[in-house]
């Protein structure tokens, strides 16, 4: 089967009620393994299907019973873990909203986020109650671990899910701008529909669920089918994040693939060793991990490792080249956004690769460059824009009708990223239209960091840009003008990053801090970031 072959022969078909909790766990074989987990002493456990089923409808049981209705937002701030998963699917059985906060956020940006969501309840790790407790002091709060009552809530009977139509709400994720707070993102449970030809592209057709369960978008495959129970996937990205969420873990619980979590943070050596060990078939490794690997000079030598989906910033020919031969297997690069995710990319059983590009759109989704006028483009750099409607776009985002009218322009969705399509239809990012600072594939906006810095009794004005880094691809660097009364110093400079490392989070630090006199502005008093970048 060739591109043009997959691209003809799709068609979506979505259903008009869809409930991302029964197609996600209530309606696979109960023996089957949905999650494995290797807790902190390299103990490798495994939980079922049924597990998954019956315990999330114990949680959402008790759930309702603290007051969690249908419509309500309900946070989950906590790593990747079996309470997460079974967080999400019982919120989603109440026809709730789940809310997944990173654990990396401080206070301050926890803060926002519950209070612009108006977050019902939060379930919480034990490392991260402190902050939601000083982020939003009377919001009720469920703590997971040993020591906290989520096995509580377990304990009672559990309750069926209620019914959904495909287009309710079923998850919201904050999304960085660059001026003004960030935004929150509403997807519905037919966002599912619309990963999942981007999943199966990515991972080589790694979908072996039976035809006929639900009616869904499918893609011919190109070779024979393997049985779905000897896929594993693993990701070390957060699933807080929507590439750890929609890229690995909802997809592959949909599709009764296994997914693997492993406690603790990224290791280029230890994610070798836990591929090799637990003969892990497909993996998500954004570009900063692959970077990192290859740095470490890792190889994987007879692993079961078969396809490698990496994506969030552009990966470079030279980091292909060096994973394919290291790793043993495909890697695909993918593009999407919070917003709209998985809609471009490769899969290299299928169309060839063109190192440095971000891939072709992936059947089911429209994707082209627009000029100003909003005329499509070949060879001539303009906005990246996907067509609607596409099940993969977000309803919109939260209490911010005028933003999300400004997000459409005549049917297209705007990326606000710059590209060029070549006359093969291969799509080549160029940079961002705005200000936002893409870093390890965090999307981050400035104005959220130039705020916690004012908020510093010795900073009168700042600015925060992006500059280029070999690993991370960008960090923030940012520019300070001090108030009477302050003298620059590296010690100040350290105080600086660390208020925003524990008032926001880690990777919104500003690598550098450069103290001026003034900030450079326009004629009509903005701050000039292109300036900034060129210093």
């Amino acid at each position: 089967m060739e591109y043009a072959g997959l691209r003809a022969g799709f068609r979506w078909r979505v259903p008009s009620r869809l409930n991302l909790a029964v197609a996600c766990a209530d309606d696979h074989p109960a023996a089957k393994v949905a999650l494995v987990r290797i807790d902190g002493s390299g103990r490798r456990h495994e939980h079922t299907f049924g597990e998954l089923a019956d315990l999330s409808g114990r949680l959402a049981a008790s759930l309702a019973e603290r007051g969690v209705t249908r419509g309500d937002r309900v946070a989950i701030v906590a790593p990747q873990c079996l309470e997460t998963g079974l967080a999400h699917l019982a919120i989603w059985k109440l026809g709730a909203v789940s809310l997944p906060l990173a654990s990396l956020f401080g206070p301050d940006a926890l803060a926002y986020r519950l209070e612009d969501s108006g977050a019902k309840l939060a379930i919480v790790s034990p490392d991260n109650l402190d902050k939601v407790r000083e982020a939003a002091p009377g919001l009720d709060v469920v703590v997971t671990g040993e020591d906290g009552d989520f096995g509580r809530l377990l304990a009672g009977p559990a309750v069926a899910a209620v019914d959904t139509a495909a287009d309710d709400p079923a998850y919201l994720i904050y999304t960085s701008g660059t001026t003004g707070p960030p935004k929150g993102a509403v997807h519905a449970h037919r966002s599912l529909i619309g990963h999942l030809p981007g999943f199966e592209c990515y991972y080589e057709f790694a979908d072996h669920a039976p035809e006929g369960r639900y009616d869904r978008a499918t893609l011919p495959h190109t070779g024979p089918p393997a049985p779905a129970s000897a896929d594993l996937i693993w990701t070390p990205a957060d699933w807080a994040w929507i590439g750890g969420l929609m890229d690995v873990l909802i997809p592959a619980w949909y599709f009764g693939m296994a997914v693997l979590t492993a406690e603790g943070d990224f290791d280029p050596r230890r994610a070798v060793d836990l591929i090799g060990e637990h003969r892990i078939t497909l993996a998500f490794l954004p570009p900063t991990a692959l970077k990192m690997m290859r740095r470490d000079g890792v190889r994987l030598d007879g692993a079961a490792l078969r396809a490698v989906f990496t994506g969030g910033e552009a990966l470079g020919a030279e980091v292909l080249a060096w994973g394919t031969e290291a790793l043993g297997a495909r890697i695909n690069e993918g593009y999407g956004q919070t917003e709209c995710n998985l809609v471009v990319g490769n899969c290299s059983s299928v169309w060839p690769v063109r190192p440095g590009s971000m891939g072709r759109p992936i059947p089911g989704h429209e994707v082209a460059v627009l000029d100003d006028d909003g005329n499509r483009v070949v060879g001539e750099v303009g906005e990246i824009a996907v067509r609607g409607p596409d099940p993969v776009m977000m309803l919109g985002y939260w209490n911010r009708p005028e933003a999300t009218a400004e997000k459409y322009r005549d049917g297209w969705l705007l990326t606000g990223d710059l590209g060029v399509e070549d006359d093969d239809g291969y799509l080549w990012f160029r940079s961002r239209k705005d200000d936002v600072i893409i870093s390890r594939g965090y999307r981050i906006g400035p104005g959220e960091i130039e705020e916690s810095l004012m908020s510093h009794p010795a900073v009168a004005m700042c600015a925060v840009v992006g500059v280029p880094d070999e690993v991370r691809g960008e960090v923030p660097a940012a520019f300070v003008v001090l108030k009477p009364g302050h003298r620059a110093s590296l010690a100040l400079e350290l105080e600086l990053q660390e208020h925003v490392r524990t008032r926001l989070a880690a990777h919104e630090v500003p690598r550098r801090v450069t103290f001026v006199d003034d900030l450079p502005r326009t004629t009509t008093g903005k701050i000039m970031r292109r300036a900034l970048r060129e210093r």
